[in-house]
């Protein structure tokens, strides 16, 4: 049997996911990194390095101004905020369909494949790994939640908030991780059969 592998360019850039966040306001490198690091890492991962060369290529294309700010005891840092050229750039992009859905690319899944059944209890401890890392996420969204909340009901938020989107894409990253969970889970429970079986 011939396998065909094609590799398809991922279409949006972190461009993008940059322009997005700084719709929540003006903000340094620094708090960028660190708001991808923690609310938007459930759908848009990038390193602190890609995120500063990114930055500096959004602030020549003009798509947002950065200034300095002067600190005492410590390097100036400098502040980032979307120009009205990147607003419009952020909203056409926003309003254009996606090219075509997610697929899924993991690593693991190309393991077990592979591991099933010469080695079950490798498969097994890197399933218990990714259910590890997959509850530690949803503790981690759901500390977000409770931030974006701020003691409000789902309800009140949804009604009193200016912006829904950081809240939709919280509640997709936490539905993603849930689905890797109930993975995870069925996926142990079958090697326990086989294993129960055999």
């Amino acid at each position: 049997m011939r396998i065909i592998i094609r590799c398809y360019r991922v279409h949006m850039s972190l461009k993008y996911a940059v322009l997005a966040a700084l719709l929540e306001g003006e903000a340094s490198g620094y708090e960028l990194a660190k708001a991808f690091d923690v609310s938007l890492a459930n759908f848009w991962p990038a390193t602190p390095q890609q995120l500063y060369r990114e930055l500096e290529r959004l602030a020549q294309d003009g798509l947002i101004e950065a200034r300095v700010v002067q600190q005492e005891r410590r390097p100036n840092k400098r502040m980032f905020t979307l120009t009205e050229a990147g607003r419009e750039d952020l909203s056409s992009f926003a309003v254009t369909p996606p090219r075509r859905p997610t697929a899924v690319r993991d690593e693991l899944l190309v393991k077990i494949q592979a591991l099933d059944a010469g080695d079950p209890e490798a498969a097994r401890a890197l399933i218990e790994e990714r259910r590890t890392w997959a509850r530690g996420k949803l503790d981690r969204y759901e500390r977000l939640r409770e931030r974006l909340l701020d003691g409000r009901s789902e309800d009140e938020y949804l009604v009193g908030a200016d912006r829904i989107g950081p809240y939709l894409t919280l509640m997709g990253g936490i539905a993603f991780e849930e689905g890797n969970l109930r993975w995870c889970e069925q996926a142990l429970a079958l090697l326990r059969r086989r294993t129960a079986v055999g």
